[in-house]
Order: structure tokens, then sequence, then C-alpha cells
């Protein structure tokens, strides 16, 4: 099994267009101890020909020129992408927009929960993705489905999607409906990734609000995890003067301190562990801090663009 991540950052990527902080003055400088990073997103496959994004950031199209593996090879057809589908986690933008880049009638199969699907039904430009190229195919909870590709074959991937704590995406929020915003179990899942050639299997969680008993329990043992790798601290954003909002109110839980990923998946016998979805404020993202010592001295590798692992 293959795996490709195509973007490391969170929703705006890094630097984020309208960001000034520190972190984004050295990315834009050049510095090569702190690298730009598009829009959180991974390509999964297991034969190598046939590849499945999981999220499709809004930079999709830069991704895809930066990994030949999602290009047409010189000997394929005219009309061709290594592209056979796409699995959703959210409905966050920086998590569904990059599927207006899929929209030339090209063969896919569209796999997330009922919740996320309507949110696709209900706004009609993702219907610029043709439904008669385009398969779009229920995700339920804790339930494994195989993967298949846009003819319907079995692509060698099985997933179980698994509810983990989260909220409803951004633009959905709903005053009314109390704190919650109207969030529901299918608004923020994971993923248990396995293949069926070989048993290679990974967990992937690029949003989690909180690290309950039940996260851990379902990542204790795995043999790699991407994890959600957004903020350093809970209030970073106030704190370093760009945002109002903590952490935990935008539905991701810090790096540090008590309740963070650090202390909350010590000890789970976790073989690979990588941060991803990384905000522009997060001190990890250069290799020279502090905080990037201490998350690898902790057994934590931060994801950037391009990296390749095969399990």
């Amino acid at each position: 099994m293959q795996i490709r991540v195509l973007g490391a950052a969170a929703g705006g990527g890094f630097p984020q267009w309208n960001c000034n902080h520190p972190n984004s003055r050295r990315a834009r400088a050049g510095d090569p101890d702190t690298p730009s990073r598009t829009q959180s997103s991974i390509a999964v496959s297991d034969d190598g020909t046939r590849w499945f994004l999981f999220n499709a950031s809004p930079d999709l199209r830069q991704q895809i020129a930066e990994n030949p593996v999602l290009q047409p090879s010189a000997q394929a057809p005219l009309r061709y992408s290594p592209i056979t589908g796409a699995v959703l986690t959210n409905a966050d933008v920086d998590h569904v927009a990059g599927l207006l880049n899929l929209r030339e009638s090209q063969p896919l199969s569209l796999y997330a929960t009922p919740r996320v699907l309507g949110v696709l039904e209900a706004n009609t430009i993702f219907n610029v993705l043709n439904p008669a190229f385009v398969e779009r195919r229920t995700l339920t909870l804790d339930e494994p489905v195989q993967l298949v590709d846009a003819a319907g074959g079995a692509a060698g991937l099985e997933i179980t999607p698994f509810a983990v704590p989260g909220k409803v995406a951004l633009w959905l929020e709903d005053e009314a409906k109390g704190p919650d915003f109207g969030s529901v179990d299918e608004d923020t899942i994971a993923l248990h990734v396995r293949s069926t050639s070989s048993d290679a299997s990974f967990h992937y969680m690029p949003a989690c609000a909180a690290i309950t008993d039940a996260v851990r329990e379902r990542v204790r043992g795995t043999p790699l995890l991407f994890f959600d790798g957004t903020l350093w601290v809970d209030d970073e954003m106030v704190r370093d003067g760009v945002g109002v909002k903590t952490g935990k109110r935008m539905g991701h839980t810090s790096i540090s301190g008590e309740g963070g990923s650090l202390h909350g998946l010590d000890g789970l016998d976790i073989g690979r562990r990588i941060f991803i979805h990384l905000n522009t404020t997060n001190p990890v993202l250069s290799a020279d801090t502090p905080e990037r010592r201490s998350v690898e001295g902790a057994g934590w590798e931060v994801s950037y663009d391009g990296m390749e692992i095969d399990l």
C-alpha cells in the first residue's frame, strides 16, 4: 500500500494568503527550515496505479502537478486520470472544494457519510461532478467497505469510517441549534484503511476535537497514524493575535498540554505517528524550533507535501 501526502497544512495552507505571522514570513522568504505546504490531503493506492484521494483540497490542481503518480502516463488514453475516487472525512471547505477540480466528466467513485453527501447535494455547484460519471457512495459508520474504482472493480483497499469528536463544518454552523451548532456524528469521521492484498493498515484522523477513551482504543496498536496537528496550544491563534477562536472551538485537539495529543496518545503502542493538518501559526512547521524538537523527541513526525510512505 502506497501513501502520498499531497498537502500537510490546515485550511488556508501555509503560508495562508492573508497571514503575516512570523511563520508565514519565514515560509515566504524561502527559509529551508520552514517550507510551504498546501492544504490537507493524502492519496492512497494498493497497486500504484489506481489512486484514491482522502479529502480533496482547494489546492488539488497544484498537488496533482507536483505528484506524477496522479498524472496520466504517456501511454494513457487522451482523457484519463490515475485518480479513481475520493473519500471525504468532513464537509470543511479545505476538504471538499477540490472536488470542483474533478469536473471534466471523469469517471470517479465519491465516498462520504449521508450527512456530507447531503451537503454536497444541497449545494448545486457540486453538480459539476456529472452524476453520469461520478458515483456517490454512502459510508456507514463502523461498517467496513471495499473501495471500488470507477468501473466498479475492487481496488484492494478497505476502509472503516468511525465518528470522532468534532463539529459541523464552519460554513454550516447554525447558532440557533445550540452550543454544538447542529453537529452530528457523521460530520467528522476518521478512517481505518487496510490493504486487502497485504493486510497493511493505518489510521487517518485529520480532525479530532478531543482524545477520548474511544479514540485511544481505536488507534491502539496501529502501525501508522496520521493525526490532527492543527495547533500547538489551544489558544494559539488568540495568543498570537491572528484569530479569536480556540482549537476546541474549531474542532481540533492541540498537540501540547494535558489534553493534547502528545499526552493523550502516549503509551498506545502506535508505530509511526505523523501530524497532519497544521495551522499556519503552529511552531512545529519549522524544523529548528523547540516545539518541533519536542514532538520529534516524543516519537512524532511532522508531515510535509510530497511525503511518501509504503506499507
